[in-house]
């Protein structure tokens, strides 16, 4: 019986070319994944391959160079930049002699870490059963704990297999309910928000694009931002006063990475209708980063995975005080604003982004253009 090792805080990376177009980025993405996730990269392990090997996934001979990468290295923990399965997870283990992981595996693991709210919390709960219930093999040593015996056939370890599968059956379907609870609470919040007309906004961008200080610098809310990949999970509202458009519900958004875990979207689908049912979105984008146009597609590929596709957008073009950029803003055929830049961190443009904002808004309430807004002003 194989005992399965703990992680450690020492990895070794493991990442394969298999004629992918965006196989730099994904390797330096993964670097900084590991880095979130508090690892410290001891390797870093590549190779080609036309597919992957049934068995190890990455083959024999180069399952023998990662093994003596661990072994040089004393790392603890191998993380490989692609979804394995349970068979090839559980090989792999059994000939590095440490514990490795998959992608999924890892922001899932980056996941549990940032989530700060009960629901929050819940989701990323949800996504990690699933994502361990196939994983339900004889590689955890307390599945040896059921040895045999009277009544007991089948061999080893199998009775607890079954327990441990009905036990998390049981704890999936007691969160699904808890969360299905929320979004109908969620919901009953979004139709009075609505019946009172005030005009829904929400962030959305790749993880690390700038949300949250944007967010913090329009609503002074004081959430939580770093640079850093997923600083902020959960989902924060606040209202913001434009003075020609009244109040604005302003929410910002977990960021968005390529191979985002279809779990995880599927888990937070409840906080995530927050974006499908907003009036507006505001794209952000990393200006500074030369994987941008990249970036806004993955985006645009959860938004339509989460029926989004459809909610006007407005793309925010932030940290033009690394580009050197001006601040301006670009208007489509009918001259509405399509796009702008601005500095989330030093400010610069956002009261283009204001003036974006008010000019949707009376678009969609035209009585605004003639009426003098005085709700709140006392």
């Amino acid at each position: 019986m194989f005992e399965r090792p703990e992680a450690g805080g020492t990895v070794v990376l493991v990442s394969l070319d298999f004629g992918n177009s965006d196989y730099q980025d994904s390797l330096s993405e993964l670097v900084l994944l590991a880095q979130s996730a508090g690892l410290q990269v001891a390797r870093i392990v590549e190779g080609r391959r036309q597919r992957p090997d049934a068995a190890l996934f990455a083959g024999s001979g180069k399952t023998e160079e990662i093994a003596a990468a661990v072994q040089e290295t004393g790392a603890s923990l191998v993380i490989f930049n692609h979804e394995l399965s349970p068979v090839q997870e559980r090989n792999l283990e059994k000939a590095l002699q440490c514990r490795v992981l998959d992608r999924t595996a890892l922001i899932l693991d980056i996941f549990s870490q940032r989530a700060r709210s009960g629901e929050g919390k819940l989701q990323v709960e949800l996504a990690q059963l699933k994502h361990y219930a196939t994983r339900l093999v004889r590689g955890w040593t307390h599945l040896e704990r059921q040895r045999g015996g009277i009544g007991v056939r089948g061999g080893p370890g199998e009775k607890q297999i079954e327990l441990d599968r009905r036990m998390l059956a049981n704890r999936i379907r007691t969160i699904e309910a808890k969360l299905e609870k929320l979004g109908k609470s969620r919901a009953i919040q979004r139709r009075a928000r609505s019946r009172g007309g005030v005009l829904s906004v929400s962030l959305v961008g790749y993880t690390n694009a700038g949300k949250s200080t944007l967010f913090n610098r329009l609503t002074h809310a004081g959430a939580y931002a770093a640079d850093q990949l997923f600083a902020t999970l959960d989902t924060t509202s606040r209202k913001l006063w434009l003075p020609e458009a009244g109040s604005v519900v302003l929410s910002d958004t977990v960021g968005f990475i390529t191979q985002l875990p279809h779990g995880l979207v599927a888990a937070f689908h409840a906080t995530l209708e927050e974006t499908a049912q907003a009036d507006l979105l505001l794209h952000v984008v990393d200006s500074a980063s030369p994987n941008r146009d990249r970036q806004i597609e993955e985006v645009n590929k959860v938004l339509e995975e989460i029926g989004a596709q459809a909610v006007p957008q407005i793309l925010v073009y932030n940290k033009i005080d690394l580009t050197g950029a001006a601040p301006d803003v670009v208007r489509d055929e009918y001259g509405k604003i399509s796009a702008l830049r601005l500095s989330a961190r030093t400010g610069e443009g956002v009261e283009l982004l204001k003036q974006a904002l008010t000019e949707f808004a009376q678009a969609q309430h035209p009585k605004l253009q003639t009426e003098t807004v005085t709700d709140g002003m006392e």
